[in-house]
């Protein structure tokens, strides 16, 4: 496993990062993936699950799996400071793909909302309710992780100084 917090500026390695791994530093690539694929399983939820909930259930936390999980690999990428404007923006541009998207399959006449289809009337009221559900999860999400990830670093910090305290008296 490489060690991303070196003692010494002598065990720094440079390595080339994998492909997922340097895509996961585009914030605008990452949320633009998202956006597409979470409305693409909300699409499959919706027109084969209507009528089994488990089906239905299952699909929507794979996709909300999916989405904080997107989040979560963008957001390990950057210090905490950066968390209070990547996770909003995050949110923002996701949804801005995810309703383009739905623009598309409104064309196509694929789109659905709820057990019917829809219609362009219902284009904003669902990128509202995106955005309100979504951009909610995703900024909670990005709190949350800011807040564990707080605490790993104290705890780690306070671990690594304790040998050394130890040492010196």
């Amino acid at each position: 496993m490489p060690s991303f917090f070196p003692h010494h500026t002598i065990e720094l390695k440079i390595e080339e990062p994998q492909a997922f791994r340097r895509f996961s530093f585009s914030l605008v690539e990452m949320a633009i993936v998202t956006g597409v694929l979470v409305r693409l399983i909300r699409l499959v939820a919706l027109t084969h699950g209507s009528n089994n909930w488990f089906y239905l259930a299952s699909t929507f936390a794979l996709g909300l799996v999916f989405l904080l999980g997107m989040l979560t690999a963008h957001l390990a990428n950057y210090p905490l400071q950066q968390y209070l404007w990547r996770a909003p923006l995050f949110a923002v541009i996701e949804v801005a793909a995810e309703m383009a998207t739905s623009a598309l399959l409104l064309t196509v006449g694929r789109e659905a909302n709820g057990t019917v289809r829809a219609h362009w009337d219902d284009w904003v009221g669902m990128g509202l309710n995106a955005l309100l559900y979504r951009g909610l999860a995703i900024v909670l999400w990005g709190l949350i992780l800011a807040g564990v990830v707080q605490l790993v670093r104290r705890t780690l910090v306070h671990e690594d100084e304790e040998p050394t305290k130890a040492t010196t008296s």
